[in-house]
């Protein structure tokens, strides 16, 4: 996932600075140093069911939300923002569970 943060480029070279928000998959690349085994895995699917746990509630509400507004632009913010907030939530609680374990 590290190497997405390379995506960020294409906002400084272009006029969309949507994509600046790419550089902060750069951290992925700390992982890296941790060796791969039982807890680590653990880990990690644990932050995953937090991030669908957060993400689906939040899509939900989003697409009611736009179905009463009859305005179509909201599932784009929508996805955007269930797109940010699993990624937040995945990398917060997996610094969490491995925080707790040291």
């Amino acid at each position: 996932m590290g190497f997405l943060g390379l995506l960020g480029f294409l906002g400084i070279f272009t006029s969309h600075l949507g994509f600046l928000g790419f550089f902060g998959f750069f951290s992925f690349f700390s992982f890296r140093k941790i060796l791969n085994d039982e807890r680590l895995e653990s880990n990690i699917s644990k932050a995953g069911k937090n991030a669908f746990v957060v993400s689906v509630p939040v899509f939900v509400i989003s697409i009611v939300v736009a179905v009463f507004l009859k305005d179509l632009s909201v599932y784009m913010y929508a996805f955007i923002a269930t797109v940010v907030l699993q990624i937040l939530t995945f990398s917060i609680s997996l610094r969490m569970y491995e925080r707790r374990e040291k």
